[in-house]
């Protein structure tokens, strides 16, 4: 469920900087990078493409499989971080352009009434 458009912003006025560096973000990032490492484990494990199967059982190592999976996912987990930051923050920058469009407004309207 998504915030209305004043509590978040409200909320993107107090907390951006914070979000910049979120945990959660990088957490959900991290294990979204880890679940397609164990994908591609499984898809090698299960000699679904034959192959495949038989160049990574002949060429690689576990420790390169390993580390080529953690960078991935370190790599899923920052770039999540800076999409969810990037989102928030366009949303943001689209509710104060709302905002200054409608004072503007009310400012022309109160001055044509005034003439």
């Amino acid at each position: 469920m998504q915030m209305d458009d004043e509590t978040f912003f409200a909320f993107w006025q107090e907390n951006s900087e914070k979000e910049k560096s979120s945990r959660k973000a990088f957490m959900l990032g991290l294990s979204s990078g880890f679940a397609i490492g164990v994908l591609v484990i499984t898809v090698i494990l299960s000699g679904w493409y034959q192959r495949a199967t038989m160049e990574a059982n002949s060429k690689m190592s576990a420790f390169v499989l390993f580390m080529a999976i953690l960078g991935l996912s370190v790599f899923i987990a920052f770039a999540y971080r800076k999409f969810k930051w990037e989102m928030n923050d366009q949303r943001y920058q689209e509710i104060a352009a709302k905002k200054r469009k409608i004072k503007n407004n009310d400012a022309a309207n109160q001055q044509g009434t005034a003439s």
